[in-house]
């Protein structure tokens, strides 16, 4: 498609390279075989048969990893209501705990209860549990797992989870959570500057089981993800947001190769570091905006929008432009409140949706207002690039091929923002 962005200037600052090749280093991965069979419900389901949305819920072809349609399919953990997320910190005969246990779940949380319950306006109150309060030694050292980033639950995992369960289990009911976190002691393999092995199986239809029921949510966390900038304590915890993001059925956005499609406008794409939501299509996936939040710009003509910053509960978040049945344009409003304390250049976020593009391959693509001008953030572990990618009062963006145009017009004395759509 050929497309077009009309606009009154640019500005940026450059990121220094050596943050960006440690992102590249520091990516976190999910992996896993959808479940049709499993109690849980992901998104708004549910809503499914009753929105008025129906030309804007796109849908990918079936086989699509983590498909970014709507609703989300079922099999992954529940996104609102209360979350039972069981915690366990294991260490090896070869790396032993570093510190307490205690101080390990100490950092996960309560942060990452508190960046859910942001996030979600609410909706979703996390209950991180830790019903062993040492480190649970497992039976063999570290390296004798062949822990690596493959297949779900291949032998290395099915080894690593089955002497989980059979350390806990005595005091671990397995079958009164939905998801589990498995935090391992910081020393056990590579620092995440070499590589990251923090993963997510989710949704796994051969998961194995405890206490009769299947471990089909479960995030593993690794070494401490700081590239020496300081910014860990602060920030570190980031990684655990992202990973239990998989197990509510959310993709990578980042590309394989360590690419930026969407840069630093949602935790999915960069997981630590400096703070950051999620976008609005994740956030309606997730059942956290009402459908009568969400406008379907799916007419030709010309419509008119006024957006509600995303961070902000109440009012209209986004409107989304369907292009296909399984792809589309997503509008919305970020500021810098919430858990968007990166943002940089407050406006309006255009990105394309494609339901049919699996994880880790660029379902979403940010739009940039600005490009080649290198952004406008110097935070430790921000993409740079994107980070000023908003869109303006006075700014469009065009797309020729589909006949798509979206003009920011001004902003209300709320910080509401005006947006026009016109589509041939």
């Amino acid at each position: 498609m050929r497309r077009q962005r009309i606009s009154g200037g640019r500005r940026g600052a450059t990121l220094a390279g050596a943050t960006a090749v440690a992102l590249a280093l520091t990516m976190t991965a999910s992996t896993g075989h959808l479940t049709d069979d499993s109690p849980t419900t992901a998104g708004p389901v549910a809503q499914a048969g009753r929105t008025s949305l129906g030309p804007c819920m796109i849908r990918g072809s079936l086989g699509v990893q983590m498909s970014e349609g709507v609703p989300t399919s079922p099999g992954y953990a529940r996104s609102t209501g209360t979350l039972r997320a069981l915690n366990l910190m294991i260490d090896f005969p070869d790396a032993p705990g570093q510190g307490s246990a205690k101080s390990r779940f100490d950092e996960f949380f309560p942060q990452t209860a508190k960046w859910y319950a942001t996030a979600s306006y609410g909706r979703l109150h996390y209950d991180a549990e830790a019903p062993v309060d040492h480190w649970l030694r497992m039976p063999k050292p570290f390296a004798s797992y062949g822990i690596e980033r493959g297949a779900p639950f291949d032998p290395g995992y099915r080894k690593l989870v089955r002497d989980i369960v059979k350390v806990a289990d005595p005091d671990v009911d397995f079958s009164r959570y939905d998801i589990v976190n498995i935090l391992t002691t910081p020393n056990a393999g590579p620092s995440a500057l070499d590589t990251v092995l923090s993963v997510t199986f989710a949704g796994n239809h051969d998961a194995p089981r405890a206490d009769g029921v299947p471990l089909s949510n479960m995030s593993f966390v690794y070494s401490r993800q700081d590239d020496g900038s300081g910014s860990y304590t602060k920030t570190g915890y980031r990684v655990l947001p992202h990973e239990n993001g998989h197990t509510f059925g959310l993709p990578d956005l980042y590309t394989q190769d360590g690419g930026g499609a969407v840069g630093h406008w949602d935790i999915m794409s960069e997981d630590w570091g400096a703070g950051n939501d999620l976008l609005g299509w994740h956030k309606w996936k997730l059942g956290w905006l009402d459908d009568d939040q969400v406008g379907c710009a799916a007419r030709s003509g010309t419509t008119a929008h006024l957006l509600s910053p995303l961070e902000r509960p109440g009012g209209t978040k986004m409107i989304f432009v369907p292009l296909t049945a399984k792809s589309g344009y997503a509008v919305e409003v970020r500021t810098q409140e919430g858990n968007d304390e990166a943002v940089c250049r407050p406006g309006v976020l255009i990105y394309k949706v494609d339901a049919d593009v699996d994880t880790g391959y660029g379902p979403v693509t940010v739009e940039d207002s600005t490009p080649h001008s290198g952004g406008c953030t110097r935070q430790p572990n921000v993409q740079a690039e994107l980070s000023d990618a908003t869109y303006r009062p006075g700014q469009s963006f065009l797309d020729l091929g589909a006949g798509v145009r979206i003009s920011v017009t001004g902003t209300d004395s709320d910080g509401d923002y005006q947006v026009y759509v016109t589509r041939r």
